[in-house]
């Protein structure tokens, strides 16, 4: 019997540990395996937008900048082409990214250029001049053999060029030439190069791809796919204007995750419709999940050889003093006079015990972890700052403990004056950074028992806790402090950047024992603060004291 009984618990221990380890090894991997996806496909997302974003800004740019050279009085009233030709060398000077500017006439022929290259060629079959003629033209990226041989090239790889054509009228209107210029495409090599550079030094082999919007031609990519055309779902998602990850097979068999975007133009810049693409292969975004795969079925053979170990030795254990009552049992049972030992089995139980709290400490260690990860859910991944499920958890708690005799709750709903300027001037990249120093002003004020809460764009809340006889005071005295911090001068992109904030509160449980309704009153007292000047605070009372005038 105690041979059974030892064999019983080793096979137990054997099966629970392997049963326990396999079980949450699943569940931890399949939710990480989950989470990595989401997280380097919303990097790689992120990438493909920027990357987008900045094609775009540079195309507008670079379009604005020939409006500006066509206005110019040289080309307008001068007839003199030398005057015209130092004025474009000039330019091509202030304006490196064009590889080549030319001035044509009414016929097409190149009456100017920079350099003199293609100085008296007839341009006027070529779509630069046709197109040009009518209207502003930019064309999408394409070979230019002739022009290519003319310009320097030290990399010695084709030359691919964007071109920019537009009308040059007189003061009448009437059209007396076209400007047109080149730019290398070399220009989005660069910008391939910085978005790569960006990404964490973990991300490893990465590509970023631009798309042409007609054919769908790879027109930047890897060498040996440049030129050829590739037919892959995300890239029918972009054009349909939204922006996002998948995880595909690709032409060459292998899967890939792969962000996308797409260019919409910029401004008054229509876009080329060009997509944007940036992989990486699912081995290596998944090379983590796949290490901890292995871990875990390591982790649960160790486990598994270790508790049979220690179930053979416990077994014994039990079963020895189980042997020991058995006899003294037997000699009672024969008349003999014994005592039976007190609490005979309670330290085999203590040992037995501690064996098992051995066997499932790695396991509540995984699990504690887990519960991490979901506290995460809980903060905004910008800015760190709580989400609104923790604003949810935290009203819950503090609106039953607060004592209204005594205390009520503030609530300042912020909105950042200036932001969206931040944003059209630095980009999307500055906008985040700024939000993150924002919400790092907006903790270094709270004070405990009070919550500072990201809402969404640049929408804050902050919960504050008030003496009732001194609500308004301490509530106002906050919100200057914001407002003070939040004036302060930050440094972006190496710029000095100024905002605001407008601020709108409202009072519980005075203007409303609802939290949801609370938030309502309070951003209509923001709009109020708007309305009145921005850069200021405005309580729901008084906001709607002014309404009913």
């Amino acid at each position: 019997m105690s041979f059974k009984l030892r064999t019983g618990l080793v096979l137990i221990f054997i099966l629970l540990s392997l049963v326990l380890s396999i079980v949450l090894g699943l569940v931890l991997n399949r939710y990480s395996a989950h989470s990595v996806k989401e997280e380097i496909g919303e990097s790689l997302s992120s990438t493909a937008y920027d990357t987008a974003d900045k094609l775009d800004n540079f195309m507008w740019t670079r379009s604005g900048e020939m409006d500006m050279l066509a206005r110019l009085p040289v080309l307008i009233n001068s007839n003199n082409n030398q005057d015209i030709h130092m004025m474009l060398e000039q330019l091509q000077t202030s304006f490196p990214s064009f590889s080549w500017i030319g001035y044509m006439d009414t016929r097409g022929k190149v009456v100017a250029s920079t350099d003199n290259i293609l100085l008296g060629k007839d341009l006027s079959q070529r779509p630069v001049y046709k197109e040009g003629i009518q209207q502003k033209f930019i064309g999408d990226v394409h070979d230019a053999v002739l022009l290519a041989k003319l310009l320097p090239n030290p990399s010695g790889e084709p030359l691919q060029f964007v071109d920019i054509s537009l009308p040059v009228t007189n003061r009448s209107g009437q059209t007396i030439g076209v400007l047109a210029a080149h730019m290398s495409w070399e220009w989005a090599r660069e910008v391939k190069r910085s978005m790569l550079s960006s990404l964490r030094r973990d991300d490893n082999n990465v590509d970023l791809f631009i798309i042409s919007r007609n054919d769908q031609t790879v027109l930047l990519g890897p060498n040996n796919m440049v030129g050829k055309p590739l037919d892959l779902n995300s890239i029918r998602e972009a054009q349909t204007g939204r922006s996002g990850w998948e995880l595909e097979q690709w032409p060459d068999g292998k899967t890939y995750l792969t962000g996308y975007a797409y260019g919409k133009g910029y401004m008054d810049y229509k876009g080329l419709g060009w997509t944007v693409l940036v992989r990486q292969p699912e081995a290596t975004a998944l090379a983590s999940v796949t290490e901890l795969n292995r871990f875990s079925v390591i982790a649960a053979i160790c486990a598994a050889i270790v508790f049979a170990i220690l179930g053979w030795f416990v077994a014994g254990q039990i079963a020895k003093p189980i042997r020991r009552l058995t006899k003294r049992a037997d000699r009672l049972a024969a008349g003999e006079d014994v005592t039976l030992p007190e609490k005979a089995g309670f330290e085999e139980i203590r040992i037995l015990s501690r064996s098992l709290n051995r066997m499932v400490r790695s396991l509540v260690q995984k699990e504690v972890e887990l519960d991490q990860m979901q506290t995460i859910a809980h903060y905004d991944h910008l800015t760190g700052l709580p989400n609104r499920t923790a604003l949810e958890n935290y009203l819950e708690q503090t609106i039953v403990s607060v004592d209204e005799q005594q205390q009520q709750l503030a609530f300042l709903y912020i909105d950042l004056d200036g932001f969206k300027k931040v944003n059209d001037t630095l980009g999307h990249q500055a906008g985040d950074h700024l939000l993150q120093k924002v919400a790092q002003r907006l903790s270094e004020i709270g004070s405990e028992g009070d919550i500072t809460v990201r809402l969404g764009g640049d929408e804050f809340l902050v919960v504050l806790r008030t003496q009732r006889d001194q609500l308004i005071a301490q509530a106002t005295a906050y919100g200057e402090n914001i407002i003070t911090n939040l004036n302060r001068p930050f440094v972006l992109e190496y710029e000095k950047v100024v905002i605001g904030c407008s601020i709108g509160a409202a009072v519980y449980p005075l203007d409303s024992g609802n939290p949801i309704e609370l938030m309502r009153m309070a951003d209509q007292a923001l709009y109020q603060s708007k309305r009145a000047g921005k850069n200021r605070m405005t309580f729901y009372e008084e906001q709607a004291s002014v309404s009913s005038l």
